[in-house]
């Protein structure tokens, strides 16, 4: 079982390469990322966008160009495009994005022509968070993608994070579906949610899974905060996956644990689309960025 970035790291050695694509690829963090995970040996890469920039940002960094195939495109609405064709021709297994904003980067994904957006699929972001004080990876959605899901985009949520834990060698991976409070209380549409969820999994609705709650994160995350308020459950502190209740609380989560605590380590996809999406925030770090590489080199699907 994977339970840290360095583990991954070591398991995708072992395993095809697979052909990273990044849209509007013209800063220093997106092109040190590529280049890591280039030589890292888990993905080859290909860089979309202003050949000119490019070469300016490796020149500084003191990053041999070589290691990239460049398609030189000038502009960044043309470039995101030009990326999502190289995926759907073949041509790459990864969505990575670049300098360009997140508005563009979806609408590209979204686009009904010529995008990445499978039939009915609900596209949701899955991040994965280490943290020294958990002793296993946490892995949580949805931070980026749906404001306020339904119980059918919960659902989804939910699949997408359990098929990421499965990735990481988790069997029956566990997951909590949180609210305010572990208490039944039908006033709160989270709680609602959460219990009808939890009977999915137990019906084999939800496959492949444990599922409770509603459960409150810090009885979804400490055993000793189940052992103080007696809770009897299989998920309860030991939760592999925590499906939030909307986007505020789990991107209040995510970027809590990033600014406050020390030593945390994150990545972040887009799930649902045709291959995995690299959403990371322009100003994310880079290890954070190349972590988000190695998410979607590990989840991508084998040719």
């Amino acid at each position: 079982m994977i339970t840290n970035f360095d583990q991954m790291f070591e398991a995708l050695r072992s395993k095809p390469k697979k052909r990273l694509v990044a849209a509007w690829a013209v800063d220093d963090h997106t092109i040190t990322a590529a280049f890591k995970a280039c030589s890292l040996g888990i993905v080859d890469a290909t860089l979309v966008g202003d050949a000119d920039m490019i070469k300016a940002v490796c020149e500084k960094e003191g990053i041999d160009m070589a290691a990239f195939e460049i398609v030189d495109n000038k502009d960044e609405l043309a470039s995101i495009a030009q990326a999502i064709d190289l995926i759907n021709e073949g041509k790459g297994d990864i969505l990575m994005k670049g300098l360009c904003s997140t508005d563009k980067y979806m609408r590209g994904i979204l686009n009904k022509e010529r995008g990445l957006l499978p039939p009915k699929a609900v596209l949701s972001h899955v991040s994965v968070l280490q943290n020294p004080n958990y002793p296993k990876f946490i892995i949580l959605g949805d931070m980026a993608v749906i404001p306020a899901p339904d119980l059918k985009q919960k659902e989804a949520i939910t699949k997408y994070l359990v098929a990421t834990a499965k990735a990481f060698g988790i069997q029956t991976p566990k997951v909590a579906f949180i609210a305010a409070t572990e208490q039944m209380m039908e006033g709160m549409q989270a709680c609602v949610d959460a219990a009808i969820l939890s009977k999915k999994c137990d019906r084999g609705q939800i496959k492949g899974c444990i599922g409770d709650g509603p459960l409150a994160l810090d009885v979804a995350l400490s055993p000793e905060a189940v052992a103080i308020k007696k809770l009897k459950s299989e998920v309860a502190g030991d939760a592999d996956c925590l499906v939030f209740p909307n986007i505020e609380s789990a991107n209040v989560f995510y970027k809590s644990n990033s600014q406050l605590m020390k030593g945390v380590k994150q990545a972040a996809i887009v799930a649902g689309a045709a291959a995995p999406c690299v959403l990371s925030s322009r100003a994310d770090s880079i290890d954070t960025k190349l972590n988000s590489i190695a998410l979607a080199a590990l989840t991508a699907k084998s040719k």
